[in-house]
């Protein structure tokens, strides 16, 4: 029988409530259990495709073409195993299932309300995972705060969970915070007693309480905590500021949190969590023996989350090169050839990012430019790579007014143009060419290197792509097309023969990129980029 495990947050919204559910997920799996974990998002958005990544951050995808929650990134990196259109529910999402079965005359003229037919199909969703007959544990993470208005239908469906499954079967986590405040010099468990209060409130009795601070809980304070919050003393889990999110993991096996959750679930603790080679992850990653600067070149650099898994990507690719990588965030619309040097001359590699839309985009193509001439390891991803054969074409090739029919519809050389499907498409949401797709490598090429395979597999999230017109004067002129789709005959992979390192790719490497597995194509820029740090000064 599967077992459920629901984690709320309260106080503040940001405390961590992801990476908390990612890492019982770990100890868990490294107890040898199969766990998945799932987001609930209260907003009404059906996904956050269509959303400002200034507003949400990265849109995460995966293998099956959901856009989901950038929380799913960190449940992919920390456990190694894809999730799904399943794993990522938004209030959108219920509404339009209801209203859908409502249309069709499903609920036999009842009149349609919050309870019990919103809360049904909240716990409808709540349990494909684990009637999947996949997964021994499924970890369901709530987004939003306890009192917020949109999460109150979640909070219910997790009330009538509770009961319907029993005690043993289903639990609460409950993180909260524990703040520290200077001018009385102690840490204070009222804000934490407030929000269980308001959980009781709505029916639910948190099991766990994980308590995000700042500095050491004493016993007493742990004691205090259980006393008011109706909770065992060893349920009160520390979880202090980490210096980085690969140890929290360890620190909540430290915490014996796995050992908690089990004991409340009544499932057998098996062996001790086999965390071995994540100890070794993050002792290479705590003592690099080199160090690199690599500039992130786009135009939501003010908000990081924005490029989450990319920078995640460079943790786990620095780890595996035992090199500290250093990014700096460089805003592509700032960019002009009379201070790319200035701006990028430092550097030892450089990443166009991603994105959508004008601003920023000559920036892109400027600083590519420089990157080719003076051959400094180029990573372009999506955009990036339409950026990097839009700067060929205009600068090598002599293609006067090349560029995107996303920028420029009446460009004199659409060498990045629409695809032929999505031309007739006028819905944004969830209608781009979306997910896992195959790829062909050429043998000899630098991609076929890297990846030691000729047939892979990369996540995509886009509308545009390589003119194949232009493909024999592109590859007359020193680009090569090294991956290639099998069924489309799309060009999913450009690099250059005569460069230390230039490769863009028209699919999101970052997506695929684990602690366990850390992608190939982060890996050997890296090392390139080391390679071109031991060069003399520049």
């Amino acid at each position: 029988m599967t077992k459920y495990i629901f984690v709320t947050g309260g106080v503040t919204s940001s405390l961590g409530k992801g990476i908390i559910s990612a890492s019982l997920a770990k100890l868990l799996q490294a107890r040898g259990y199969r766990v998945t974990i799932q987001k609930f998002d209260p907003y009404i958005n059906i996904d956050p495709g269509t959303l400002n990544p200034y507003e949400h951050g990265e849109c995460f995808v995966t293998e099956d073409g959901a856009e989901t929650d950038l929380d799913l990134g960190h449940y992919e990196r920390f456990l190694n195993v894809p999730t799904s259109q399943a794993n990522n529910i938004t209030t959108g999402r219920i509404y339009q299932n209801v209203i859908n079965a409502e249309r069709q005359g499903a609920y036999l003229g009842k009149t349609v309300q919050v309870v019990p037919h919103i809360t049904d199909e909240i716990k409808r969703n709540m349990r494909i995972l684990g009637n999947s007959g996949e997964f021994d544990i499924v970890i369901t993470e709530l987004g939003g705060t306890v009192g917020d208005i949109e999460s109150l239908p979640f909070i219910e469906a997790v009330r009538q969970f509770k009961w319907e499954e029993g005690a043993n079967n289903a639990i609460v986590i409950h993180l909260t915070l524990i703040p520290f405040l200077a001018a009385a010099g102690e840490l204070k468990t009222k804000p934490t007693q407030h929000s269980v209060k308001a959980l009781l409130e709505y029916g639910i009795q948190p099991d766990i309480l994980v308590c995000r601070t700042e500095h050491p809980i004493s016993q007493d304070i742990r004691k205090k905590i259980a006393l008011f919050c109706n909770v065992n003393v060893n349920a009160v889990i520390e979880s202090r500021d980490a210096s980085t999110i690969y140890d929290v993991p360890l620190l909540m096996m430290k915490e014996q949190l796995d050992k908690t959750v089990l004991s409340k679930l009544k499932l057998a603790q098996k062996n001790e969590p086999d965390m071995e080679s994540w100890k070794e992850f993050l002792g290479r990653l705590k003592n690099p023996t080199s160090e690199v600067r690599i500039g992130l070149v786009g135009k939501y650099v003010e908000l990081p989350d924005a490029y989450k898994s990319i920078i995640e990507g460079f943790v786990h690719a620095g780890s595996k090169n035992e090199c500290k990588v250093k990014v700096e965030y460089i805003h592509s619309e700032g960019i002009y050839p009379d201070n790319a040097h200035e701006k990028l001359g430092h550097l030892d590699g450089v990443l166009v990012a991603p994105g959508f839309g004008s601003r920023g985009i000559e920036g892109k193509i400027d600083t590519i430019r420089y990157v080719r001439e003076n051959n400094v390891p180029f990573f372009g991803i999506c955009l990036g790579m339409q950026c990097a054969v839009i700067e060929y074409g205009r600068n090598v090739i002599g293609l006067e007014g090349a560029h995107t029919t996303e920028i420029d519809e009446n460009c004199a050389h659409p060498v990045i143009n629409m695809m032929e499907e999505q031309k007739k498409i006028t819905e944004k949401g969830g209608t781009m060419r979306l997910g896992s797709y195959p790829c062909d490598l050429k043998k000899g090429s630098k991609a076929f290197a890297i990846y030691g395979r000729t047939h892979i597999t990369e996540r995509h999230r886009h509308r545009y792509e390589f003119n194949s017109a232009y493909l024999q004067q592109y590859e007359d002129a020193g680009m090569i097309a090294s991956g290639i789709n099998p069924e489309s005959k799309l060009v999913e992979i450009i690099e250059l023969k005569n460069h230390p390192f230039f490769i863009g790719g028209q699919f999101h490497p970052e997506l695929k990129s684990t602690v366990a597995n850390p992608h190939p194509l982060f890996v050997k820029f890296v090392a390139a980029a080391k390679e071109h740090a031991k060069k003399p000064s520049k």
